[in-house]
């Protein structure tokens, strides 16, 4: 008994191994004409078998190529369409190389440390402790859509002065908005314009301009 771990490697899986096997018996037959004709009706039973190829408009090609693939760039016919280049099939297995950085809290995201450390760099004055609170409001809403129960504002305030090295604090007398007060105007988040008249952001924490795009710029 022969197991699959014994066989050769499937090369695209989606196609099995009996369709490979007469791929590969196909680059094996010496009359060109036959070999054609055989390649022509292996292509048809492979657009049967994945039939998602179909939706894009150049599904004909890519059945070819990947039967070209299959046979180990090694069956020579009279293909309508030329043979892919091996290089396709190495750029297919290379990896991509995601950014790796690191996010301290992910709850609230990469691009808010981004807003923290663009914030950081205003001018102390009423405008940066308007967009200091938009920005701790965000942050609220952020971790209860993360974690539905509540959060405390001290542990807010908290993360913001970590993540901005203490160089964004609010004055201890202010107040974020309510827990319930998110959360109902997260639901009702479509039917309201953000910002409304200030730049920074209004006192009930929805966001101003100014901090959609400070956003916007950093991704």
């Amino acid at each position: 008994m022969e197991y699959n771990t014994q066989k050769s490697k499937l090369i695209i899986a989606e196609y099995g191994r009996n369709l490979q096997q007469m791929v590969q018996d196909c680059t094996k037959i010496e009359d060109r004409a036959i070999r054609t004709r055989t390649a022509e009706f292996i292509v048809n039973v492979m657009g049967q078998m994945n039939p998602k190829v179909k939706e894009s408009g150049d599904y004909r090609q890519k059945l070819w190529d990947h039967m070209h693939i299959m046979a180990d760039f090694k069956l020579d016919v009279d293909s309508p369409y030329p043979p892919p280049s091996q290089e396709v099939l190495h750029f297919a297995h290379t990896p991509f190389n995601y950014q790796q950085s690191k996010i301290r809290y992910r709850h609230y995201g990469k691009n808010i440390e981004q807003i923290i450390e663009k914030a950081a760099t205003y001018e102390e004055g009423p405008e940066k402790e308007a967009l200091i609170r938009t920005i701790a409001n965000h942050m609220k809403k952020s971790y209860l859509n993360w974690n539905r129960n509540s959060v405390d504002d001290d542990v807010i305030l908290k993360n913001l002065a970590d993540l901005s090295h203490n160089r964004l604090q609010l004055s201890e007398d202010h107040k974020l908005s309510h827990t319930n007060e998110i959360l109902a105007r997260n639901k009702k988040k479509k039917f309201i314009k953000p910002g409304g008249g200030n730049p920074y952001g209004n006192s009930n924490g929805s966001s101003g301009p100014v901090f959609h795009k400070i956003r916007k710029k950093i991704g």
